[in-house]
Order: structure tokens, then sequence, then C-alpha cells
């Protein structure tokens, strides 16, 4: 016949009080033992009184409005009087500040009962968090700054990667990513039956006064113009330099009357444009050729040509002018 396990009442209750305390202060953990009536401390052990500023001589019999800021101790007694209405305790974090420091403690409390289930005590262990939380602090910081870093570096990314398709002097992009933008325009509007428009623009000859003032005065108006033509042109536009003054603009899912219109809104904000240099205000003007897909043309290169076409019309109209390809009619 085996043994019976020795049950709590065989157990010397002071030797295992004595060594549950030396386990608290081996694991560097505060304790406390309180009256559930007055709150007042019963036992403190030396990690907690410590941490209070305090001994536990000192502490004993003391309550924690002695210890702590008027701010700060409210919040221990609701954790507190919490503990003692569960029958299994209360977890609970706190943060104080102690000796001009920010202290973060996680505390677990039980009360411990008669056997009418009265408080006799109230238990409580202390676990400092403070380096526990700095370091999470810490790690969603550098989190936080490598995620900027990525963010930054993937912008920096797209923006050369998209500086390389771009005109150093307009910031418009270059022909050979505007005709690959036309490539596709094309292919999506003829699959689904939609129009878009293409407009080809020149710049009109420089007045005496721009023309001698030089390259400087010939850099300050295309910067000019690209800066128009970029902010009168939408994400799923495309707006190119062709050569030194020749330029495109693909206005998707636009017909002609709209891209006239939107155009002839351009040309003007071109004439008014003021374009300063040394003090002098230099002006210039464009001209415009306006065509639609699949109205004028049903081609890309007709495209190109009947735009090509409508500008050339512009220009022999004096410039400054806005001209329309011609709607091709077909007869069944």
């Amino acid at each position: 016949m085996t043994d019976a396990a020795p049950s709590m009442t065989t157990l010397d209750a002071e030797a295992l009080a004595r060594a549950l305390r030396e386990l608290l202060d081996r694991l560097d953990l505060g304790y406390a033992v309180k009256d559930p009536a007055s709150l007042k401390y019963l036992e403190v052990n030396g990690r907690l009184a410590g941490w209070l500023g305090s001994t536990p001589e000192a502490m004993t019999g003391t309550a924690d409005a002695q210890w702590l800021e008027a701010s700060q101790w409210p919040a221990l007694r609701t954790a507190e009087n919490a503990a003692l209405a569960m029958s299994k305790g209360a977890l609970t974090e706190h943060k104080l500040e102690l000796g001009g420091a920010r202290r973060e403690f996680g505390v677990a409390r039980v009360a411990l009962r008669d056997a009418e289930g009265a408080p006799t005590a109230l238990v409580s262990v202390w676990t400092e968090r403070s380096a526990q939380r700095q370091a999470e602090s810490k790690l969603q910081l550098a989190l936080a700054q490598l995620e900027q870093q990525q963010q930054a570096a993937e912008a920096l990314r797209r923006e050369t990667q998209d500086q390389s398709l771009r005109d150093n002097v307009t910031g418009l992009y270059q022909k050979v990513h505007f005709e690959d933008q036309l490539r596709r325009e094309v292919d999506l509007s003829s699959r689904e039956h939609r129009e878009f428009s293409l407009v080809s623009i020149e710049l009109d000859a420089l007045s005496a006064e721009a023309q001698a003032m030089g390259p400087a005065a010939r850099t300050r108006i295309l910067e000019a113009l690209g800066r128009l033509l970029r902010g009168n042109t939408r994400a799923m536009d495309a707006s190119c330099r062709l050569d030194d003054s020749h330029f495109a603009v693909l206005l998707s899912g636009v017909g002609l009357a709209t891209a006239h219109s939107r155009m002839e809104g351009l040309r003007r904000q071109c004439a008014t444009q003021i374009v300063v240099l040394e003090g002098r205000n230099l002006g210039f003007t464009v001209s415009m050729g306006v065509a639609s897909f699949p109205h004028t043309a049903h081609t890309q290169e007709a495209l190109l040509q009947a735009a090509e076409t409508a500008l050339t019309e512009a220009r022999k109209r004096g410039g400054n002018h806005v001209t329309l390809a011609s709607i091709r009619f077909e007869l069944e």
C-alpha cells in the first residue's frame, strides 16, 4: 500500500511561506501583503520597497498614499479593490513615476480568504517591465524607421526609373515611352470600342527679345511649357517631348470635342503665362493639332499623320491656334 500524498495540513506553512519568499527574491520580483480593510502593508519585500524608495520596515503599517503622488496611488487602490472582489484575483499593469523615472509594472493580486470566504489578506506580486517596454518601444521605432527608409528607397527607385524616361528640361516623357503608351492606348480602344485623342503641339517662333537672350531664354520657356502640360493632363494621359520644339499629348478616353476644349484652354494659358528671365517677361505661344481615334483615323500611323496635318494647318493660320483634324466618313 502506497503512502498518501502529504496534505496542506501536514505541510509546514511557515516553511512554505519562506520558500516562496526566497523564490520571489531570486526571481527579482516584488511582493507585498496588505490588510484587506485598510489596504495598509502587512509585509513587503526589499525589491518592492526599493522601487518605492523605502525599506520594508518603514513601509510596514503604511498605505500607498505615503509613498506615491496623489495622482498615482488611486489607480492602485482601484485595482486592489477589484482583486478583492474576484475569487481568482486579477492581473493589471501600472505606470508610475518613481525617482524621476517612468517605470512600468505588471501586478498579480489575489485575496486570501477564511472558511466563510471573507478576505483575510491581499497578496500582490510585482514584475518590472520598464526594460521590456523600452526594448519594445525601441524595436517599434527601429521598425518604423526601417519602413520609412524602405519607402523612401522605393520612391527614389521609382523616381529614378521614371526620370530615365523623362526629358530633363520639361519633365515630360521622352519619345520612346510615348510611342509605347500610344500603342497600348490604340490596342485598348480597339478592344473596348472607345475613343481617345492625340494632340500634336509645336512651340511657335520666339519673340525677338527671347531670341536675343539666347539658350537660357529658350530653356526657361520650355520649362514653363512642361509645367503647363503636366498640370493639364491626368495620370492616365501622357505628355511627351518629341524633339526640340515638338510635343505630343495623349488624352485617354477623351473625345474630339472635349480634347479641343481642353487644348484651347491650355493654349490660352500658354499665351498668358508669365516667364521671367533677368527681369524680363519672355512670353510664348503654341500651335496645336487635335485628332481622335477612331473618328479621324483608324490606325496608329494614320492618327499621328492626322494630328500632324492639323498642326500644320494651325501654323499656317499664324500660330497660337488649335485646329481639329477632319472627321472621316466612310460610305457603305
